[in-house]
């Protein structure tokens, strides 16, 4: 190339103007021997503007100097990025016989990323996530992450402290390490060192980063720690889109790893995040059914989320539900246990809202199977304060929350407080104490009859004395079964006079009943309890 002139005046993005040889750029450039067509041949000055040039004016220079070097530049990662963006925009893809082209150039040096430093890698990810154009079809994105996640993994198989030594010092000078014991220690209790230096990356390239590192298998318990650090970090300062933005990438994430390993207390603290915030409905309900199908982790507190704006309830009783048909989905018998003793707790704490419509207390109420408690006697207090604040309920709906309870797995005591607990129907209070009634005549039944001599132990302790011939050893044995029988029936009679107090007691409050209901059965004619058919308690 020879007889170069300036006769193409180029202003870049407002940051400068330059004066170059228009035949001489337009040879390499496609894009601007299109623009000039026929007339680069010309003497005359024209003027090219750029509005969008990638890099800006540094960077158009680099593009000049190389045409003017006969194709040839050195390349650094420093400014790769930008380099590659312009190449693309510049359409330089013309060279000098046995050379190559600018983007070949590129594309040789990226061959070349291993021998990168951790820096160098972090660096070119954040000027392509500056770029305007689409960075992803360049390809300099994934490779950057992928050699990046590729150190990350190969630092944590080698440290015994996962992912807390810097793949600069492991994956590259691995034998070379000669930390003590000491220091080692140190590493290991300070915070992973490259959750900081991923800060730098937006959503889009956390994302792409995140999916390569469940497919490196990284641990997931780390990944997880890391979203929430960099949930956290992000938020501040940030605007509302941005959190959204943040919020559900986040999730998203979360969602693809094990979802045993990440942590609940901050499931939980994520979830409260984002009912203050306007994010997709479809991602909230993937993260609410990571919670519930863990709900047996939770605590009250856990679950004592206030309602969203514009429901009168204390608290957002269709989350709570929401985790249950979750949790029900997969779930074991002791696991479910321990979610009917936190319901129990979360219906105490609902019970007095005013607010709260019987239709919702109902569905929290029979939201577990029966199989799933013991007891229901923390059920029926929740019940009661439920019907001591909502008094203006009808008889019907009265009716239909006590159907929730299971009056067989009633304490003796709650029966009693039941039978006098003029908030309940009545049909509950009779069928309370029926079911109670059959309790107690069994329990008679059984201590009327207690076990003959020959179902206690002592008795095949002397079946094998008799087969030693030890006659001796035979008294003992069967004095010591006479001392059995001697405690074990002192026991049932103590026990029998213990129920024969609790039979009077309820034996009073039947007949008071038998009189409520043979009042009811002249007062209310649709009424099927007849009042003369209850069995009494010591006939």
């Amino acid at each position: 190339m020879t007889n170069i002139c300036c006769d193409l005046e180029v202003d870049v993005n407002g940051e400068g103007g330059f004066m170059v040889d228009k035949k001489l750029i337009c040879y390499y450039s496609g894009r601007l021997s299109r623009l000039f067509g026929k007339s680069v041949s010309t003497k005359s000055t024209f003027k090219v503007i750029f509005h969008d040039f990638p890099g800006g004016a540094e960077i158009f220079e680099l593009v000049a100097r190389f045409c003017y070097n006969n194709g040839s530049i050195e390349i650094s990662p420093g400014h790769l990025s930008f380099l590659h963006s312009a190449a693309y925009y510049m359409e330089m893809t013309k060279s000098l016989s046995g050379t190559e082209n600018l983007i070949e150039q590129i594309e040789k040096s990226l061959e070349e990323m291993t021998h990168w430093t951790w820096s160098d890698l972090l660096l070119v990810l954040k000027q392509n996530q500056d770029l305007s154009t689409d960075i992803k079809t360049s390809g300099v994105v994934k490779k950057c992450l992928d050699n990046l996640v590729r150190r990350l993994a190969l630092a944590a198989e080698t440290s015994p402290c996962e992912s807390t030594s810097s793949p600069e010092s492991f994956g590259f000078r691995v034998s070379c390490d000669s930390r003590s014991t000491e220091s080692l220690k140190t590493s290991c209790s300070r915070a992973i060192w490259w959750f900081e230096d991923l800060l730098v990356l937006n959503e889009n390239l956390l994302e792409m980063a995140v999916n390569l590192m469940v497919c490196r298998k990284l641990d997931h318990g780390t990944i997880s720690r890391f979203l929430f650090h960099y949930q956290k970090s992000k938020f501040i300062g940030a605007e509302l889109d941005k959190k959204c933005r943040i919020i559900e990438m986040v999730i998203n994430n979360l969602c693809s790893l094990d979802h045993f390993s990440v942590s609940y207390k901050n499931l939980m603290g994520i979830l409260r995040i984002s009912l203050n915030l306007n994010i997709n409905k479809y991602i909230r309900s993937r993260l609410e059914c990571m919670i519930g199908l863990r709900m047996d982790e939770a605590t009250l507190d856990n679950l004592l989320v206030p309602s969203p704006l514009g429901v009168n309830y204390l608290y957002d009783v269709n989350l709570v539900l929401r985790f249950l048909k979750s949790f029900l989905g997969k779930v074991t018998n002791d696991r479910i246990i321990r979610v009917a003793h936190l319901l129990d707790l979360y219906l105490a704490e609902v019970a007095p809202d005013p607010s709260l419509k019987p239709s919702m207390f109902i569905a929290l109420a029979t939201a577990l199977p029966d199989s799933s408690r013991d007891s229901y006697v923390d059920m029926y207090h929740a019940m009661d304060m439920y019907l001591e604040v909502h008094t203006d309920l009808s008889e019907e709906e009265t009716f239909k929350i006590c159907s929730a309870l299971n009056y067989e797995k009633l304490s003796p005591e709650a029966c009693v407080h039941l039978s006098k607990n003029t908030k309940f129907p009545s049909r509950s209070t009779v069928q309370a104490l029926l079911c109670q009634q059959t309790k107690l005549k069994s329990l008679l039944y059984d201590g009327n009859h207690p076990k003959s001599l020959l179902s206690f132990p002592c008795s095949s302790r002397r079946s094998a004395a008799e087969s030693r011939n030890d006659e001796s050893s035979e008294q003992i044995v069967l004095y010591a079964g006479k001392l059995d029988v001697m405690t074990e029936n002192e026991n049932i009679r103590a026990h029998l006079q213990g129920m024969q107090c609790r039979v009077t007691e309820l034996e009073k409050v039947c007949e008071k009943m038998q009189t409520q209901v043979a009042k009811m059965m002249k007062s209310k004619s649709s009424n099927n309890i007849n009042a003369k058919s209850l069995p009494r308690l010591c006939s």
